[in-house]
């Protein structure tokens, strides 16, 4: 008789995980039925292809709940469960399922815990040398008001075992760390609260496939919009862009041996934020992560039938994995103890590090994925985007040039701007500099920029014409006015922490989203439209081909 496995869907789609999961799910039940194994699914949400009568061998339509999980698995006479597929919820029932007297596939429960246990998972970092924002998990707001004191403000204040970034929040004053404690408390009562330092830089992220020795690391995704936005609110863009092969370096080592020395047998994502020079490492979810799709689209790796196979015991040398170094045109390298990631490839570190082979090709196009919003339908909900995540769901634009797959993403993800589009531009001071790039690319193709008072007066003193307009307070006609009048066809917002001016602003952003304006509240995603103001000046600059055509196509023009 076939083995039985039993796979953990995510539950409910909610904000934080949904489809991304369903689909790593989906596809490690075919994994499973190709092993000549008997693949059981329990999900509980109806919009999911998971629960379709016909892609498990059997569907059990319960709660993903330690009762009804070990009811499942006693009454299927399953030989094990499942659990990296199914995001958050799944992961967090591995060790009471083991616990349990169940067997857990792939990564063990002790690994899990390891990655996922703050105290655990910084002794661990400490041994390998690897770098981390400084800060500690606190159980008091006294704790959390000490640690803040020590690392300084802005300190990242984030409850532990949550998914999407429920109840984070950067804090820069004592003020606010005791406001936000209590809701970082109550989001997960029986876990520590986490306290670190707040870094800005570029952030990054990996997902890696691992079978406990060989790690294989199919790409390293850049996010557009720097540390402080949750990221699955990021755009972000495979190959990256600006990371130097430093940079990618220091990024694959550290996913590989930290992949080793937690002995992952599946999948891994890891997140970090770039410094100075230096990657330092977020979090790390031993687990699939919402970007695995997406990954697995633009590399062409089946990521997800390895990754079960790995949990079910197999080696990536067994799979086609054992060829050591090789280049993009297929002929074997050397190995070193120095390497240069191929920029618009997969990334290929030291032997010793990860594996690949040459059977797999490198795209030869830029990808991006943008995230979509539903503020139109929620309409409580503040548009502006920060540490926990509002995002609905996700589009990908690919294209041969990266302004190109920009322009795709943002037209999908509901960012239109029209050839001759009146754009208002109002920003907090730190961030002028940037909107004076932005103002200055867009003026140069013909759009009417208007601004705040000091936002105009700094771009008009830069020799870019802008013209002011009045906030709501200094009287009509103001901002609120022309966006109501249909006279604004794109606003950009960067939050303020002057809260008289961010309640106005706050009024501005509802009105934009209500009548159906696109609202750009990161100063990034703003720079990324404008580097992509060309494309929509002139959208022939974009092909519209199918994904098998890019891979197929010419190489990324420079």
């Amino acid at each position: 008789m076939a083995s039985t496995v039993l796979v953990l869907g995510s539950g409910p789609i909610r904000i934080g995980q949904g489809i991304e999961f369903d689909y790593s799910c989906v596809h490690c039940v075919w994994a499973l039925q190709n092993l000549g194994m008997r693949a059981v699914i329990i999900n509980n949400n109806p919009e999911t292809v998971s629960t379709d009568f016909d892609t498990g061998d059997a569907l059990y339509f319960e709660p993903v709940t330690l009762p009804d999980v070990l009811r499942v698995a006693q009454n299927e006479h399953a030989d094990g469960v499942m659990v990296q597929f199914g995001g958050q919820t799944a992961i967090n029932l591995a060790q009471p399922l083991f616990d349990a007297g169940v067997k857990i596939f792939g990564t063990s429960p002790e690994s899990i815990a390891r990655a996922e246990d703050r105290e655990q998972f910084d002794a661990l970092l400490e041994s390998l040398g690897l770098a981390r924002p400084r800060g500690r998990a606190v159980r008091s707001v006294e704790q959390a008001l000490d640690v803040a004191a020590e690392v300084g403000y802005p300190v990242l204040i984030r409850p532990s075992f949550v998914l999407g970034g429920r109840a984070m929040e950067i804090v820069y004053d004592e003020s606010q760390l005791r406001s936000f404690y209590r809701a970082a408390e109550e989001a997960n009562k029986e876990q520590p609260v986490l306290v670190d330092k707040y870094m800005m830089g570029v952030e990054a992220e990996v997902d890696v496939i691992s079978d406990g020795e060989t790690t294989l690391v199919p790409g390293i995704m850049e996010h557009i919009e720097r540390a402080g936005v949750h990221s699955g609110d990021s755009m972000a863009v495979y190959p990256p862009v600006s990371l130097s092969t430093e940079i990618q370096s220091q990024l694959v080592e550290s996913a590989c041996r930290l992949a080793r020395a937690l002995q992952v047998k599946g999948l891994m994502n890891i997140q970090y934020v770039i410094v100075d020079g230096k990657a330092y490492i977020l979090e790390v979810n031993p687990r699939a992560s919402r970007t695995v799709p997406y990954l697995s689209k633009v590399t062409g790796i089946p990521m997800v039938d390895l990754a079960t196979r790995c949990a079910m015991g197999e080696k990536l040398k067994d799979l086609g994995y054992d060829a050591g170094l090789w280049t993009l045109d297929g002929k074997p390298a050397e190995p070193s103890k120095s390497f240069e990631p191929a920029y618009a490839g997969h990334i290929i570190p030291e032997a010793d590090f990860v594996k690949r082979t040459a059977k797999i090709p490198a795209p030869q196009v830029y990808a991006v994925k943008g995230p979509v919003f539903s503020f139109q339908k929620l309409s409580r909900v503040e548009p502006s985007l920060g540490p926990e995540m509002k995002s609905t769901g996700e589009v990908l634009g690919i294209d041969r040039t990266y302004e190109a797959a920009l322009y795709k993403a943002m037209i999908a993800a509901g960012i239109h701007l029209e050839k001759d589009g009146v754009v208002l531009i109002t920003v907090r001071d730190e961030d002028k500099p940037i909107a004076l790039e932005i103002a200055r690319e867009l003026h140069g193709k013909g759009r009417k920029i208007l601004g705040t008072r000091g936002t105009a007066a700094f771009l008009n003193e830069a020799m870019v014409p802008c013209e002011a307009v009045a906030k709501i307070s200094q009287g009509s006609p103001n901002l609120l006015d022309w966006v109501m009048e249909g006279k604004v066809a794109m606003m950009i917002n960067s939050p303020s922490a002057d809260k008289v001016a961010e309640e106005e602003a706050a009024r501005i952003r509802r009105a934009c989203i209500e009548s159906g304006i696109p609202c750009v509240t990161s100063i990034d995603t703003a720079r990324a439209l404008a580097h992509a103001i060309e494309v929509f000046s002139d959208p022939s600059r974009s092909s519209c081909l199918t994904v098998q055509e890019y891979f197929a196509g010419a190489p990324v023009s420079s």
